[in-house]
């Protein structure tokens, strides 16, 4: 079977049973939504460019763009706890061509009245995620609450501290450094935000003289718990992710998987939209670009699982029955010459009707 799906599909079926087995349920988007939903919360999506179209009563709808939006749109406000997890393909421009492109994209969101477990659960389906794409794979981490408050701090003005959301995220010191010099304002610790990364342990010690209070006691906390189930080498904390106070209010986190040039897991929790879609409570989630996994290469040690060498007069129904018994075992190419430069892990020759092996590589 997994011979035959594609690196994505694979990703889907384990991906489904992960969120299943924590109680989330399937969502599904419709292919269009109104333009309008869009419009009103443009700063939330990854691009305010979207494709757009007019139905037959003059209404603009728009080719999905984002699915959370849809989401706490059609959630409802019931009280409880609401889990969903989905895989949609969007419609986004690509940052290096402009041209629109069709991207896969899997992902869940959790919403209502979040306790910090709710919170701390959901980065560690993020890290389990990843664990299920591939063995070796970082989660990098932060908390814009950590983030704000060290602004708030800081004496900037509102245009410095949007500056300084911009310079932390290219983690350029430098640049951060003149800005509080021209403000006249203390740059010691949004400076230590831009060194402090590396392991929870090293960074929590760097932070010990920050007074930050609950933001900082929440990230220990979630952090805590990814080492616990396992995936303390894989947490790296860094306060150059998910510097958008317009979206996130709590932890940020991004995923990264050996082989992919880019982040493939984007996250955290964004209180601030669902506050603007008048709903009440929090929401955390996540989502995994599926297609990016087209750039992991594989080098398989074989072209082909079992190549059956058969002579030029032999009868095609003796051909074809042989080669069917050995299909229950895997794939198998039929050829009355071999080819050059075929790697192949088994070699069978058929002799008056069966197939006798000449070489097994393993």
């Amino acid at each position: 079977m997994d011979k035959i799906l594609k690196k994505e599909e694979q990703a889907i079926l384990l991906l489904r049973k992960l969120y299943q087995n924590y109680g989330y349920q399937p969502y599904k988007m419709s292919r269009f939504e109104e333009y309008d939903l869009y419009v009103r919360n443009k700063d939330f999506l990854v691009s305010d460019q979207v494709i757009t179209f007019s139905d037959r009563s003059g209404k603009l709808l728009a080719l999905k763009p984002d699915v959370t939006l849809s989401i706490i749109k059609n959630a409802g406000k019931a009280a409880d706890i609401q889990r969903v997890y989905y895989n949609e393909n969007v419609f986004r421009v690509d940052p290096q061509t402009r041209a629109f492109r069709e991207i896969m994209q899997t992902g869940l969101e959790c919403i209502g009245d979040l306790s910090s477990s709710d919170v701390a659960e959901v980065v560690l389906l993020a890290a389990q995620s990843l664990s299920k794409l591939g063995e070796n794979f970082v989660l990098d981490i932060s908390h814009m609450g950590i983030v704000g408050e060290i602004l708030r701090k800081s004496g900037l003005s509102h245009e410095g501290q949007n500056r300084a959301l911009q310079y932390l995220h290219q983690k350029n010191s430098h640049e951060l450094n003149r800005l509080c010099r021209e403000e006249n304002c203390c740059a010691d610790d949004l400076l230590a935000l831009v060194e402090c990364s590396g392991t929870p342990e090293s960074v929590f010690a760097q932070m010990q003289s920050m007074r930050i209070g609950e933001p900082l006691a929440q990230l220990r906390q979630i952090c805590d718990a990814l080492t616990r189930f396992g995936f303390g080498e894989q947490i790296r904390v860094d306060f150059s992710v998910g510097t958008d106070m317009k979206y996130y209010s709590g932890v940020v986190f991004k995923g990264y998987l050996a082989g992919i040039t880019t982040w493939i897991l984007s996250g955290g929790q964004y209180d601030k939209l669902l506050q603007k879609m008048g709903r009440s409570g929090n929401a955390v989630g996540f989502a995994i670009y599926l297609n990016l996994l087209e750039q992991i290469r594989e080098n398989p040690r074989f072209d082909v699982d079992t190549v059956l060498l058969y002579p030029e007069d032999t009868d095609p129904m003796d051909m074809m029955m042989a080669a069917a018994k050995l299909r229950e075992q895997g794939d198998v190419l039929t050829v009355n010459r071999l080819p050059q430069n075929l790697r192949w892990r088994k070699l069978y020759e058929l002799r008056e009707g069966e197939a006798v092996i000449l070489e097994n590589n393993g």
